[in-house]
């Protein structure tokens, strides 16, 4: 008589999950869910103005996560682990991704929708974003006179005083590319980092050279991801600009900016300009 074959034993799954907890669920300890879904104030009566107000939200969650990811590549940089760097790097550019399909919901406002509830913003615009400051900081876009909007909230002005004064993501690429052998000059390497970073011929040359041996090598993979980041922060500038145009035209931008003429000057701006310029001498 054969033997016939029983599958192997399995615990019973439960019907339902746990759902009795003594207090808030471990989730919302976590997540914070609950106080994320109550920070939506809407100051208008139109419908739109929610999905404005949120999507702006969402935009400052990423900032905040890819600036976390930058200044975790700049430490390890520093220790010579371009491994690491090159991971958290990596990271970011899904990260930016995800950032700028935020444009989705705004891409195609017309500039009735918007104006319904522009008034609302009075003087806020999005260049006040502290933690967008952060991230163009560390792209090595300083300017201490973007300080002065946070003058007013006295730890968020420390620490972008503190991000002024350190040095960007990319300076600790440049100081990096000089410890494995390549000929930077001093005063590259000592420059004021609280200053706008330039490009530098000795920089490009670096480059070149590494773009010209082993594709593989450690310094390639960490240009190479470096120019992926340069790419996604150029097209969120780019959709940026866009989804500006299309909703209001040439019209000033909120907070006395100068609107569209100011998003065009920033769009045309390559980050980390060295690694888009050495290409043309490989």
């Amino acid at each position: 008589m054969s033997q016939q074959a029983h599958p192997p034993f399995e615990a019973a799954e439960p019907e339902t999950p746990h759902l009795d907890f003594a207090g808030t669920t471990p989730y919302e300890d976590y997540v914070k869910a609950d106080v994320l879904t109550h920070l939506q104030h809407t100051l208008s009566e139109d419908p739109g103005e929610m999905v404005f107000l949120v999507t702006t939200q969402v935009m400052e969650l990423w900032f905040t996560v890819v600036v976390h990811e930058w200044e975790t590549a700049a430490k390890a940089l520093r220790s010579d682990d371009i491994p690491t760097a090159v991971a958290a790097l990596k990271r970011s550019v899904r990260e930016l991704e995800a950032l700028n399909a935020s444009w989705k919901p705004l891409g195609q406002l017309t500039p009735a929708q918007f104006n319904s509830y522009r008034s609302a913003l009075g003087e806020g615009s999005g260049f006040q974003s502290a933690m967008y400051r952060r991230m163009e900081f560390l792209l090595g876009e300083k300017s201490a006179s973007m300080l002065v909007p946070h003058r007013g909230a006295p730890r968020v002005h420390a620490e972008l005083e503190k991000a002024l004064h350190e040095p960007s993501l990319y300076d600790e690429v440049v100081r990096l590319l000089a410890r494995r052998g390549h000929a930077i000059p001093d005063a590259v390497l000592t420059r004021d980092v609280s200053q706008r970073y330039e490009p530098s011929d000795a920089v490009e040359a670096a480059w070149t050279a590494v773009y010209s041996g082993d594709e593989d090598a450690e310094l390639a993979c960490l240009g190479e991801a470096l120019t992926d980041v340069a790419e996604l922060v150029w097209r969120w500038r780019n959709d940026h600009l866009v989804a500006t145009r299309r909703a209001m035209g040439a019209k000033p931008g909120t907070g006395g900016s100068a609107g569209v003429a100011w998003l065009e000057k920033r769009a045309r701006k390559n980050v980390f300009p060295e690694l888009w310029t050495a290409r043309s001498h490989v």
